[in-house]
């Protein structure tokens, strides 16, 4: 069946655009300094995340033109490539701070595990929305799905990487629960993943040293508590109206991951509280209009698909800034269109482009 295509969301396409402006602008604020003493460019970071938002934008627009049904009978295929891509990572993967994520050439690098998060929405929006009658059978209508979940964490978390696993597990979970999967079924499933999350924590003693310093960071402040506590002064630093644009003392080699990981906390040194409270609205904004996207999608799969990419978003920035202000444990994720990072840019306006293609068929129902 064909439905009649008509205009994007225009309020989506000026929210993302909003994002990215404030995302160039902050990683330049964030790490001139630092790029100039450890580059030679205080440039260096900002170009890059220049030019991967010039990628990444026609990338997007190009995803949004390609009808999204069409490229549902592929989603088994990518989601393949993408566990071969997971698989090579542990042994020609690229080592950087005690975990090996990334795979590449000399200066041109990626993260698998950022490609298999919109590929992994698409293929539980397929399998779901294909399995509708059996969904109420844990075995015959959902067992497919936790079965690639599993592989999924399994593979993400051999990096390790436990922020990605939590993103990608939380996500299928929304999913399953938009889907009508019982449940009857969903609750002990969530007990058993919150235990298996339990045993990873506990199993490696950096997880641990984190936990404890979530819990009371004054007690290590400086080590495993240094971070968080050093976050905690940028944001109590910015007041209501912030120190001014460049002006933030915590991004001089105080904060480590300065603009990636903690990016939220310079935007609150510098930007105060109205800055925070603007990019928070704008993410509120962006999950507004997936949700609506979802509700007015033509199919099942269009509506399960948005779902999964706009809770996929969602989380991420819950959870970064959830981190940043101390309110969670750190687990190393960014956040969307702001955090310096091409991988985590480029496959998170991919999924925003199936999402805008999504919304081009809704009006139309």
């Amino acid at each position: 069946m064909r439905w009649k295509k008509g205009s994007p969301d225009y309020v989506l396409i000026l929210t993302i655009l909003l994002l990215l402006s404030v995302g160039i602008v902050m990683v330049f604020s964030a790490s001139a300094y630092s790029a100039m003493l450890e580059k030679g460019d205080r440039f260096h970071y900002l170009k890059r995340q220049v030019l991967w938002t010039l990628v990444g934008l026609p990338v997007m627009a190009f995803v949004m033109n390609v009808d999204y049904f069409r490229v549902k009978r592929f989603a088994g295929l990518f989601l393949v490539f993408s566990l071969v891509l997971l698989l090579l990572v542990p042994f020609m993967g690229i080592a950087k701070y005690g975990a090996t994520r990334s795979l590449g050439f000399g200066a041109v690098t990626f993260q698998p595990s950022e490609l298999v998060k919109p590929i992994v929405v698409m293929f539980m929006a397929k399998s779901l929305s294909d399995n509708q009658a059996y969904l109420h059978q844990l075995f015959k209508g959902l067992a497919p799905q936790l079965a690639v979940l599993a592989i999924v964490a399994g593979l993400i978390m051999a990096q390790p990487d436990l922020g990605t696993t939590v993103a990608v597990a939380g996500t299928s979970f929304v999913m399953f629960i938009a889907a009508g999967v019982r449940l009857a079924h969903l609750l002990p499933l969530g007990l058993v993943g919150l235990g298996g999350a339990a045993l990873l924590v506990v199993s490696e003693e950096y997880r641990m040293r984190r936990i404890l310093a979530f819990l009371a960071p004054e007690k290590d402040p400086t080590g495993a508590g240094f971070q968080i506590i050093q976050s905690l002064i940028a944001l109590g630093s910015g007041g209501v109206f912030g120190m001014g644009l460049g002006e933030g003392r915590q991004k001089l080699l105080y904060i480590p991951e300065r603009h990636t990981d903690f990016i939220f906390a310079i935007i609150g040194e510098e930007l105060g509280f109205i800055g925070i409270t603007v990019v928070i609205i704008l993410f509120a904004i962006l999950v507004w209009r997936g949700f609506r996207i979802a509700i007015n999608a033509p199919d099942v799969y269009g509506s399960l698909l948005a779902v999964g990419l706009t809770t996929m978003v969602a989380l991420q920035a819950v959870i970064n800034m959830g981190v940043v202000s101390g309110s969670l444990p750190i687990t190393g994720i960014t956040l969307p269109l702001i955090s310096y990072g091409g991988s985590s840019l480029l496959f998170t306006l991919v999924g925003l482009g199936m999402l805008l293609n999504i919304s081009c068929y809704g009006a139309q129902r």
